[in-house]
């Protein structure tokens, strides 16, 4: 078992509706319906391989220092005190084979790092629960939590480290992502600055309680569903040349998608 290359499927996620509701702290609230795309996903691998150092390969063009692997490990090294992990990784080398588009509103980085201390809670014996592991997901970014939990589907609230369940059909959902890399932070900052005033939260009220395939049809105009999508469109013009009737924009983008 030792020397068995161990592995965890990393899914990708769509928002079907995404609304802020506040600015707190330097950072926006919002509620949103997360969706897990079950045939879309990274392949995360720990490789046996003597390492001087935390190692990952398949993320190329990204610091190991900003990787959200690394921070993760950084923040279980930190939860946990245990010469385990530094024990294990002195002994094994992440490898990620990449298949969801980065930058593109599907989660990919913040999946990776989630799926990544899913599976050192596991096999490293760390014994973290679940609502904990969440937690310091959160520390890490926004979209982590959803995926430590690994609902189908979820609603998502607060600052994104509010993760509810939502029982509903599986979907089966297609995702089209053009040539155009969305940075979340500035799609944000655009909302903020242009939008944020305009924030009508009765609009909006009830939403988390229906289907997602009900709510795609009673709201049908995409800009309704996601508020960063106009903030997106403004960041970035050339994203409304791939817009197409019947797609819907996922998170800060750049990927539209549909249900089949």
């Amino acid at each position: 078992m030792k020397n068995q290359i161990k592995t965890t499927k990393a899914y990708a996620k769509v928002n079907i509706f995404l609304k802020i509701t506040g600015h707190k702290d330097g950072y926006h609230t919002l509620i949103s319906r997360f969706i897990r795309i079950n045939n879309l996903y990274d392949t995360i691998s720990l490789v046996p391989q003597k390492c001087s150092s935390f190692t990952i390969e398949g993320c190329d063009g990204v610091p190991t220092e900003s990787n959200t692997i690394y921070r993760a490990y950084r923040v279980l090294l930190e939860e946990t005190k245990s010469n385990k992990l530094e024990q294990f990784f002195a002994n094994h080398k992440v490898v990620v084979d990449k298949k969801i588009p980065s930058l593109a509103g599907l989660g990919g980085g913040s999946s990776d790092g989630a799926s990544f201390m899913r599976l050192i809670n596991n096999i490293c014996h760390l014994d973290i629960p679940i609502d904990r592991l969440s937690y310091l997901g959160s520390l890490i970014g926004a979209d982590l939590p959803f995926f430590i939990h690994n609902y189908s589907s979820a609603n998502v609230s607060g600052f994104g480290e509010v993760v509810e369940p939502f029982d509903e059909e599986s979907l089966e959902i297609e995702v089209f992502t053009p040539p155009i890399e969305c940075n979340t932070a500035m799609v944000f900052q655009r909302f903020k600055k242009e939008f944020l005033a305009d924030i009508d939260i009765d609009s909006f009220d009830g939403w988390q309680k229906l289907k997602s395939k009900d709510i795609l049809n009673q709201i049908k105009d995409p800009l309704l569903l996601n508020d960063l999508y106009l903030s997106a469109s403004k960041a970035y013009p050339d994203l409304v040349e791939y817009a197409r009737e019947g797609w819907y924009f996922s998170g800060s983008g750049s990927s539209f998608f549909r249900v089949l």
